[in-house]
């Protein structure tokens, strides 16, 4: 009889096993439906980014503004292509696609890419955003993009071309 009663229990185990993993699923897909059906309200923003990146903005396009465009908050994935051979697409994208970079320096010839410009705040020294700023300037050197960061919007003219020249020597 002992025999018998353990199948049927190893039986009932995978049965509820079942039915609970359909019922999990199920309350999922509910949950999903239910934030798709969901109208969110929004407003308008004042500003596109800070009020310190937007005063260094102002700074940055002076500096630049005859040889480079300057596009503010842009993601990594519009300026890095993950399509590398031999790494699985979906998920080097998905490693880039919720990261982004204060400014973006473009060629106003080419529109190509010249620079990547963060600007550091008191955010960057948390544990957390050090090992994003560790990992995104690795990208950028793999990429032969310079990355070149600015620990206060207080600089002058001289001091951000000069910046983006030692930058450039580095990548070389």
């Amino acid at each position: 009889m002992l025999i018998f009663m353990e199948p049927l229990l190893f039986i009932g185990i995978i049965v509820f096993a079942l039915l609970f993993f359909s019922v999990l699923i199920k309350s999922k897909n509910v949950e999903r439906k239910i934030h798709k059906k969901n109208k969110y309200a929004y407003t308008a923003k004042s500003l596109l980014m800070s009020r310190t990146e937007a005063d260094f903005f102002l700074k940055l396009e002076s500096a630049v503004n005859e040889r480079y465009y300057v596009f503010p908050q842009v993601h990594l994935s519009a300026i890095l292509d993950h399509r590398v051979k031999g790494q699985d697409w979906s998920y080097a994208f998905k490693h880039i696609n919720s990261k982004s970079v204060d400014y973006v320096l473009c060629d106003k010839e080419s529109l190509e890419p010249a620079y990547a410009i963060e600007l550091d705040d008191y955010t960057h020294n948390r544990k957390d955003r050090i090992e994003r700023d560790v990992e995104v300037e690795r990208m950028f050197k793999q990429a032969q993009l310079p990355l070149v960061r600015f620990n206060s919007a207080n600089i002058s003219n001289e001091g951000i071309i000069q910046a983006l020249t030692n930058a450039n020597k580095g990548v070389n």
